[in-house]
């Protein structure tokens, strides 16, 4: 243990205790001076650093950001705003897709002009002079138009290509296209080839597709697609819609034979396409446009399949998705 000391004996002090100055008072003096400096800066810095938890935790109340500073938006709720008062990102951006923005989606083709072409007319029979009369399509002279074809049972193919059409119309109109038709079952005959090119011309089609069914012998069966050759004569110029007429033909095949099942044609053309230079309704239209024959009248299972109104619906689903691809690709 640490031994005890024994004090020294304390002094007089010769002022006495009213003439002497304390050693403490000094520093009490000192004192009354600092602190409340001290005080007042530690209150100082205590209200600045409540307003920056204030700030932080209630954006929507925050004061006016400069110029120039640099806020991390990261930082802000999702409803503050930004710097420049305007909403934040999160805030301006709807919580959903725009209204119209899905309907945009389903109507791939909207602005687009389609030309629907449904070969011959039920009427022509009887209107034997009107339809033989010669027309112009640049390279030669054709008949205005022909009855067409039909099955053993009756079943005509100018029935046959307007319910097609109808039904192609239809869906091509949901996705937003505008639909022209050469005829609607609405003209006593016709119109004639030269007509029908016209129509697509003047309408400014973005594409078009002619709706024939063949009559040929009936060992031939399947399908087969028609594109233009390159014609330069007398109104016919095909030049500029060779090539595109051409991917279009190609779409129509594919889509045609995925959709209905139909084989491409085994009596003409080759893997289900043909180029022809004879036909007025290809050369002179001035839009890409191809003709579709959609199987053989006079063959049996054609015939019989033809006749089904689901597998017209099925022809008519293939044709317009032919169209939309040809159209959006």
């Amino acid at each position: 243990m640490i031994g005890r000391t024994t004090p020294s004996p304390v002094e007089p002090d010769p002022f006495g205790p009213e003439h002497r100055t304390p050693r403490w008072r000094p520093a009490v003096k000192l004192a009354s001076v600092v602190l409340p400096v001290c005080l007042i800066g530690w209150l100082g810095w205590q209200a600045v650093a409540n307003s920056s938890r204030d700030v932080t935790a209630h954006p929507a109340v925050s004061p006016h950001y400069a110029e120039g500073d640099r806020v991390d938006a990261d930082a802000l709720p999702s409803d503050s705003p930004a710097p420049d008062g305007s909403p934040s990102a999160s805030a301006a951006a709807p919580s959903s897709a725009p209204a119209g923005a899905a309907g945009t989606a389903d109507r791939p083709l909207a602005g687009k002009t389609v030309l629907l072409d449904p070969g011959h007319n039920t009427a022509n029979g009887k209107h034997t002079a009107e339809i033989n009369r010669k027309v112009d399509i640049g390279n030669s002279h054709k008949e205005c138009d022909t009855t067409g074809t039909s099955t053993n049972a009756g079943y005509s193919e100018a029935e046959y290509t307007l319910d097609v059409v109808h039904r192609a119309r239809q869906i091509l109109q949901d996705r937003g296209a505008t639909v022209v038709l050469t005829q609607d079952g609405d003209r006593p005959w016709g119109p004639c080839i030269d007509e029908r090119a016209r129509i697509g011309n003047e309408a400014k089609a973005d594409a078009a597709v002619s709706i024939h069914a063949d009559g040929a012998p009936a060992s031939g069966s399947g399908f087969h697609v028609i594109m233009p050759a390159k014609v330069v004569a007398g109104p016919a110029d095909t030049s500029a819609i060779v090539d595109p007429s051409h991917r279009l033909g190609v779409l129509l095949r594919d889509a045609f034979k995925a959709g209905t099942g139909e084989p491409t044609s085994s009596y003409i053309g080759q893997q289900g396409l043909d180029t022809r230079s004879d036909l007025g309704g290809l050369n002179l239209s001035k839009i890409p446009k191809v003709f579709i024959e959609c199987g053989n009248m006079r063959n049996t299972g054609d015939a019989k399949r033809m006749s089904d109104p689901e597998w017209r619906q099925r022809a008519a689903q293939a044709v317009a998705d032919a169209l939309t691809s040809y159209l959006t690709g």
